[in-house]
């Protein structure tokens, strides 16, 4: 959100002068209340709504099909049927996108070469989020190119995690991948003390690997925000969502927390040191 503003600032928008935000927060809720939120801000008669995860932007979708609708940033847009397509989103829908499978199956392949052993890894996702559909397909591919059987656990809201880590621990996995999901980034505590708990090495967005996680990689979640407040603006001054061509992330992080490396004995190479945005130390 910060971001966000800073984006409306550098372009003239002064929060209380010449524009309103009006803000509605999930705060750790289960995903179907978030049609209330969205009903709400309807009811408000906003101009623009500005969200963000397939979650988030499919509630939107639902609560209203005239107001304009921007995504900060949303796994890939076409195969959840968010838009009709990246260059011509159709309906009242536009926004950053990003390509989940594939950021997925990236941090499967950063555990691999951290780990060159590496025989069993764990799946970690929220079978709740729409997005989760072409991504466990990607990470199976993934899995099976690096020779690497992956067993896959759910976790649909905070309550599950310590069962979905015993579970893990029960299953004789080293490794875990994440996969990009609101609810897990909100609980990277939570999941990166368990990880610590049951020795797994992790890789999932950068956010775990700051709590304690060994890896992160991503996209820059701060950049595509400060982008969206560009959609805002077109809009606000009459351009139509249906025109405005969804915008795919260019900017990666990768994170490394050598001091959970060195606690679960993991040998970092330098070939990944040298690659990383930020290591911790």
């Amino acid at each position: 959100m910060d971001a966000f503003r800073a984006g409306l600032a550098a372009l003239g928008y002064v929060e209380g002068k010449n524009i309103v935000i009006e803000t509605r927060w999930l705060n750790g809720r289960k995903y179907d209340e978030l049609a209330e939120l969205a009903a709400e801000l309807v009811d408000f008669k906003v101009h623009v709504i500005v969200t963000y995860s397939t979650p988030g932007v499919s509630a939107a979708k639902r609560a209203t099909t005239t107001i304009p609708i921007v995504f900060a940033t949303v796994g890939d847009a076409v195969a959840v049927g968010l838009v009709s397509s990246l260059s011509r989103p159709g309906g009242n829908v536009t926004g950053n996108s990003y390509f989940t499978p594939e950021l997925a199956a990236k941090r499967l392949e950063l555990l691999k070469e951290a780990m060159p052993n590496l025989m069993h890894a764990g799946v970690l996702f929220n079978p709740a989020n729409p997005a989760i559909e072409p991504v466990l397909p990607a990470m199976r591919l993934t899995a099976q190119a690096l020779k690497v059987e992956v067993s896959e656990f759910a976790a649909r809201q905070p309550a599950d995690l310590e069962g979905t880590f015993a579970a893990m621990a029960a299953k004789s996995v080293s490794a875990l991948a994440i996969v990009e999901d609101p609810m897990l980034i909100q609980n990277s505590q939570e999941g990166a003390k368990l990880a610590s708990k049951y020795r797994l090495a992790s890789c999932g967005f950068t956010e775990f690997a700051q709590a304690g996680g060994f890896a992160g990689y991503r996209i820059d979640f701060p950049d595509m925000w400060r982008h969206a407040a560009t959609f805002v603006d077109k809009i606000l001054k009459g351009a139509k969502p249906a025109d405005l061509p969804v915008e795919q992330a260019t900017k990666f992080l990768t994170v490394l927390n050598l001091k959970t490396a060195k606690a679960i004995g993991i040998d970092v190479p330098t070939s990944l040191l040298l690659r990383a945005d930020e290591v911790i130390e």
